[in-house]
């Protein structure tokens, strides 16, 4: 691929690697955040743009600083601005509350172009480089470089886990504990043992499509768990490593023990 190019367009290959994949959630509007966690060696960085606080502005930043230190962005977003964040240069969205196959279906007609899609075409954008890498050629860079990403967050979606991720063009299905923990109403505690059997439930079911499975990973013992029931594509959070960080540091010498919410 031309470095010239504003799109990284790895990350298919990568999730049907069968390697493991480490990245990090950041909901920070900060491009300088972006290269730190490229330059501390993460896979792929999810700019969070449900829950963090970034304006299209900063995002299409953040996307430049991706490009720049070649971590890969992947952009958590509504379905909504799934268009505008492609345009800006995302290497993938990952779509959060995603229940239904004919939901599933219906994203990955908006992330393709026709004829595999029906996603709007416009080349002054950022990812065909204000048109200088627009036409025929960007169309099939797009359609076979950028990943589209569901999250299965409740019980519906769930059970429904294997026909989402046998829609073609769902390249992974990302298990969001947090969201199914409180849908489960078991509220922020997803150890439960029901909720994570309802998540080796999803990840199996996903794993055995041949897609990618995805959930949150917070720590070694996490990951490894997830591991061995198929999942490899994993993420932390910035803003729980940040303040990890710091309370240690302000706490330290002081006995007191550090235990975080995410």
């Amino acid at each position: 691929m031309d470095s010239r190019h504003p799109v990284n367009t790895r990350l298919p290959a990568m999730l049907r690697s069968g390697q493991p994949l480490r990245g990090i959630f950041n909901g920070l509007p900060s491009p300088a955040i972006v290269e730190m966690c490229a330059y501390a060696g993460f896979d792929f960085i999810v700019i969070d743009n449900e829950h963090g606080s970034a304006d299209f502005e900063t995002t299409e930043n953040m996307l430049r600083a991706a490009r720049a230190s070649d971590i890969v962005p992947v952009v958590r977003c509504f379905e909504s601005d799934i268009s505008r964040v492609l345009d800006m240069g995302a290497s993938a969205v990952q779509i959060p509350m995603v229940n239904t196959a004919q939901h599933a279906e219906r994203l990955a007609q908006m992330v393709r172009y026709p004829a595999q899609g029906r996603r709007g075409s416009a080349f002054s954008s950022r990812a065909a480089g204000y048109g200088a890498f627009g036409g025929d050629a960007h169309t099939q860079r797009s359609n076979d470089g950028i990943a589209l990403i569901v999250m299965v967050e409740t019980p519906e979606g769930v059970q429904n886990a294997d026909a989402i991720a046998a829609v073609d063009g769902v390249d992974a299905v990302f298990v969001g504990p947090n969201d199914l923990s409180h849908s489960m109403c078991f509220g922020s505690n997803w150890g439960a043992p029901e909720v994570q059997a309802a998540i080796e439930q999803a990840v199996r079911a996903v794993v055995a499509t041949g897609k990618c499975a995805g959930v949150l990973a917070l720590t070694p013992e996490d990951e490894k768990k997830y591991s061995a029931w198929g999942a490899r594509y994993f993420a932390s959070v910035t803003t729980g490593i940040f303040t990890r960080a710091l309370k240690q540091a302000a706490q330290a010498g002081r006995g007191d023990d550090v235990q975080l919410k995410y």
